[in-house]
Order: C-alpha cells, then sequence, then structure tokens
C-alpha cells in the first residue's frame, strides 16, 4: 500500500470494539434528554456498507440506541438515496430519515486502497452491514474470509433479494419484487382488481427489522462463544414471513385465500367504513366480546345476541351483512361522533389519517413520534418534522442526535481515528479514493 500500514492482526480476547460515542446534542421538541448518555448500544461499532433501503433502515435503528455507525458511500454521488424523491434541497429528505445518527465517509471499494482502508475499519468494528447483490463483496476482495481474517468475532449481516445461497442468489432484488415472490403482493387488493402494493418499501423495512434481530443475536452468541455469526436475509422470506398460514391453509386444506380489499380475510368484522363527512374509520370487532359491544354500540343488539355469530366462523359467513350494517350506521353520522362512540363502547377504532392530520394529532406529539431539525432547504435552514424513535426504551432511551449527514461529511474524522494523515487523506481525495 500506498502512504499508509496495512491492517494489523487482532489481538486475542472478546470486545465489543472501540467506538467512538456521539453526545446527544440535538434539541427534540424541546422535551427529549439531551444530556449524553449511555444509550442501549453505545460502545457498539457499526460499518454499513449497503445503500437504498434494507441495510441503511438496519444501521439506522442501530444508531438510534447509541451504536457508532460509519456509513461508507461512494465518492461524489454517495447513496443513490440521496437523489430519491428529491423536491427543493440537494439531498432528499428519505435519505435523511433512514440514515440519521450516523457518519458519512466516502470510500471507493474497488481500489486497492478503499479495500484496504475498508479492512482497517472492519478491524475497529462489531458488525458489518451490507445489502449488495451476493458475490459482490467477494469480487472486491472483502468476502467473509477476508473481513474474519482482520477481525475474527465479526457479526457480518448481509441482506439481499434472493439470499446467499439457492438458484436465484444472483438474480437482482429490489423490495417490489420481493413482495411478489414472497407470496405477499398477491393478498393485496380487491379480487377484481390487480394486486397492489404499500406506498411504502414494506419489504425493505421487514428484512431491515430482522437484519438488527439477526446482529443483536450475534454479538449476544459472540458474548458467550467468542466467535463471530453470519445473518443471510433475503428480502423475500422477510416478506414470506408475513404471510401467517398461507402455506399451511393451502397444504392442509386446499385453501386459496383471495384478496379481501380492505378487510381482513376470515375475520369478520374487521373492514373500512366511510362516514357521514367523507372521513373513512377502520373498525375492528374481532373477538367475540368486542363483536357484542360492536352491535350494540350501532343499534343492532338483535345481532349481538344471535346465537349464530358468536363464534367467528358464524361471523364470517354473513360478512357481508355485518358489514352492511357497520356501514349504514356510520354513513349517517361524523367521524367525530363514530370514534366517540365506539370508543366508549371499548371497541377499537380510529380514522385513517393524512400527514398533515398526523402533524396535528396531540398523541404523535405527547409520544415524541414528531421531531423537528435543522435541514438545508433553497439555500436556508428550515425546520422540519421527522419521526421519531422507535421502540421505545425506559432506562436507555433512543433519540436523534442529527439526521442524515451529508455526503462524506465524517471522512477525514474517521479516517484520522486510523492514523491516516491529512497529507495522505488529500492524496487519496486527488485519487478519487476518498
Amino acid at each position: 500500500m500506498r502512504g499508509f500500514e496495512k491492517p494489523a492482526a487482532l489481538n486475542d480476547g472478546l470486545s465489543l470494539g472501540r467506538a467512538v460515542i456521539c453526545k446527544r446534542g440535538l434539541t427534540v421538541n424541546d422535551t427529549r434528554n439531551t444530556d449524553s448518555g449511555s444509550g442501549a448500544l453505545d460502545g457498539v461499532r457499526v460499518l454499513e456498507l449497503g445503500n437504498f433501503i434494507a441495510a441503511p433502515s438496519a444501521g439506522r435503528l442501530l444508531a438510534d440506541f447509541g451504536a457508532d455507525v460509519i456509513k461508507v458511500e461512494r465518492p461524489n454521488t454517495g447513496d443513490e438515496l440521496r437523489r430519491w424523491r428529491l423536491h427543493a434541497s440537494d439531498t432528499s429528505l428519505l435519505f435523511r430519515v433512514l440514515n440519521r445518527n450516523k457518519k458519512s465517509v466516502t470510500l471507493d471499494l474497488g481500489t486497492e486502497e478503499g479495500r484496504d482502508i475498508c479492512l482497517r475499519l472492519v478491524r475497529e468494528s462489531d458488525i458489518v452491514l451490507e445489502n449488495f447483490r451476493p458475490g459482490t463483496l467477494e469480487r472486491w476482495g472483502l468476502g467473509p474470509d477476508v473481513l474474519r481474517g482482520v477481525r475474527p468475532d465479526l457479526v457480518l449481516v448481509r441482506i439481499s433479494g434472493y439470499g446467499q445461497s439457492g438458484p436465484y442468489k444472483d438474480k437482482p432484488g429490489f423490495g417490489g419484487v420481493a413482495e411478489a415472490f414472497g407470496g405477499l403482493r398477491n393478498l393485496a387488493g380487491f379480487p377484481d382488481r390487480p394486486p397492489v402494493r404499500a406506498g411504502v418499501s414494506l419489504a425493505d423495512s421487514v428484512a431491515s427489522l430482522y437484519a438488527v434481530i439477526g446482529a443483536l443475536m450475534g454479538l449476544i452468541k459472540r458474548g458467550t462463544t467468542g466467535r463471530g455469526e453470519s445473518v443471510d436475509v433475503a428480502l423475500y422470506e422477510a416478506v414470506f414471513s408475513l404471510t401467517e398460514s398461507l402455506i399451511p391453509d393451502f397444504h392442509a386444506f386446499g385453501v386459496v385465500p383471495q384478496r379481501s380489499g380492505s378487510a381482513l380475510a376470515g375475520i369478520v368484522p374487521s373492514n373500512t367504513y366511510r362516514c357521514a363527512d367523507g372521513v373513512y374509520v377502520v373498525i375492528s370487532g374481532n373477538s367475540t366480546p368486542v363483536f357484542k359491544r360492536l352491535m350494540d354500540a350501532i343499534g343492532r343488539p338483535d345481532l349481538a345476541g344471535e346465537s349464530s355469530l358468536a363464534d367467528n366462523a358464524g361471523r364470517v359467513s354473513r360478512a357481508e351483512e355485518l358489514d352492511a350494517a357497520i356501514g349504514i350506521w356510520a354513513a349517517r353520522r361524523s367521524s367525530e361522533m363514530v370514534l366517540q362512540d365506539l370508543e366508549q363502547a371499548q371497541v377499537p377504532a380510529d380514522a385513517i389519517l393524512t400527514a398533515a392530520e398526523i402533524l396535528e394529532n396531540a398523541h404523535y406529539n405527547e409520544r415524541g413520534m414528531l421531531e423537528s431539525h435543522p435541514v438545508e432547504i433553497n439555500g436556508r435552514p428550515t425546520p422540519v418534522t421527522f419521526p421519531g424513535v422507535v421502540p421505545k426504551l425506559n432506562d436507555a432511551p433512543g433519540c436523534t442526535r442529527w439526521i442524515g449527514p451529508d455526503l462524506g461529511k465524517d471522512t477525514d474524522a474517521v479516517l484520522g481515528e486510523l492514523g491516516i494523515s491529512e497529507q495522505n487523506l488529500a492524496r487519496l481525495r486527488n485519487c478519487h479514493v476518498i
């Protein structure tokens, strides 16, 4: 290598890594604790080599709870997500959301020096996250064996469309395709129309949760055995895991589920109803006690007391009748009246909220789910509302310390920790390695 040493061998023994712990310096709605303190994952360092949604979402969750997450991006262009859904800013707010609390380092992993710097970062990391097509890391000389050569107890988390093995492993895969192959898309929509998708990256988000679960299990295993772990998350499998009893119902009984629109198939009553003011509400009378309270609330005690409706199977056989009764009742009342009556009756129900309504909602605000952070828009710092942190921890809560950083913001600082001099940083920049 030119200009700096190659990674030295690891010292013996277990370590959670030498993380650089970030201070909680941003005020969040002026109600959150902003003092420096210990997050649940303080002391854990994560190297994120992913783009788009899945791996960055996993990295975000780890970063929210104190992990020191270093996001490696391509020089000049960075993560392609920076340019998705652009409005009036240079970096998309989608990127700012999914990459909060991380450090951005630019590094060309396709170069020899970029590869060697990456290995030096791996040596100081506990978890490596990546969501490239299988074989990409290996092509760069950064396969699992190489990574474990510098960090034997590494937890390596790999997310891909079809997984790291199997006849489809080399196929390109994005979340929408995974929803199709994973069996979920065929269940979504109305039976007389084409299948539909939710307006979010569902497959990527669910895969990211499995990635975090796998990473944390890997750390627990490392703490007891001293050995690292490899976590293989396939987008389609994350989606498939949501299909509940789809396969056993078909295999055992030949049941072929049909798309059920806004209702929940096989669960009655549970549907969407239009109120007199045009607002749609979701009402769920899934259990027998709740069903009886719902029927009483809508003025149908005759249905509440009918023995043939005392279990879900009976209600499923009369789904249209029950939906019609609830729909007629809701259509004669404002959404406010509907929700008040059902809350009094202890029946689960709520309105389908828009973004504007969420911003004004007292419960969202009280729970800290709406946070204000400055964003440069049209050259001016502007306060923008972002989603809060999930889940809530009492003793070591997560927080947003900063939103997704500008490209390469932390390159000099992070690589400087590796002992790379300012002169070498300048040379690497001129060579487009960083």
